[in-house]
């Protein structure tokens, strides 16, 4: 039900999210500094293959097939698979969703999910931290992006999110919910929040890493 609301939600501000967003990238060094990391260590891997979940109007998978990857969209909402299409006609995207990816085990060198996983309920997000560790080959990477809590005090809050309801991250409960799932923090990106900002919270990426298989 929960998925349902949310895919619903984002149909329904597709086309308003895209026109905010399409060029967000280009304000936001940080964020083009942790892509870039994510692509390098991804690229040094081996494997360039990646999904970007929740890809939205596609300009960050994009981003990452000019980073060197051979990236492709997945997005719970119809809509917004449709207008990704339109934008990046070169580029993969399909409808899917997190929970249940349809990507064969072990093939992906990494995985984005930046403000994605942010709409899953707590108690379903070890399962979905478990899909992500199945599709990522041993040495694959996952970079996560979310907006964290005030303090160790609160694993997790509910925010004002402007489209579906969505969750807050203590990045070290977070990290430690990784790591049961079989995925190590290797790094974390912090931003805090500046004045102008409309919510007063730090947005983390989270560098994770599976592991590699041993002989």
């Amino acid at each position: 039900m929960v998925e349902h609301d949310t895919r619903e939600a984002y149909d329904a501000a597709a086309h308003t999210y895209a026109a905010l967003f399409r060029d967000s990238l280009r304000d936001s060094p940080l964020d083009r500094m942790a892509l870039a990391a994510f692509a390098e260590v991804v690229l040094a891997g081996g494997n360039g293959r990646v999904a970007d979940l929740g890809c939205g109007p596609g300009h960050v998978t994009a981003h990452l097939r000019g980073l060197g990857l051979a990236a492709f969209g997945v997005d719970v909402s119809p809509v917004m698979v449709e207008l990704a299409r339109q934008a990046h006609p070169d580029l993969r995207f399909d409808v899917g969703s997190m929970a249940a990816l349809d990507i064969a085990d072990s093939e992906l060198g990494g995985v984005l999910s930046r403000w994605s996983a942010i709409h899953v309920p707590p108690p379903e997000l070890p399962a979905v931290l478990a899909e992500l560790h199945r599709v990522l080959a041993p040495g694959g990477h996952l970079l996560l992006g979310f907006s964290a809590t005030d303090g160790p005090s609160h694993p997790t809050r509910v925010f004002d999110h402007a489209v579906a309801p969505a969750y807050r991250w203590a990045p070290d409960h977070l990290s430690a919910l990784l790591r049961e799932a079989g995925l190590s923090e290797v790094a974390r990106v912090v931003r805090e929040p500046v004045p102008t900002d409309r919510r007063q919270f730090q947005e983390v990426h989270l560098l994770a890493r599976k592991g590699a298989l041993t002989g």
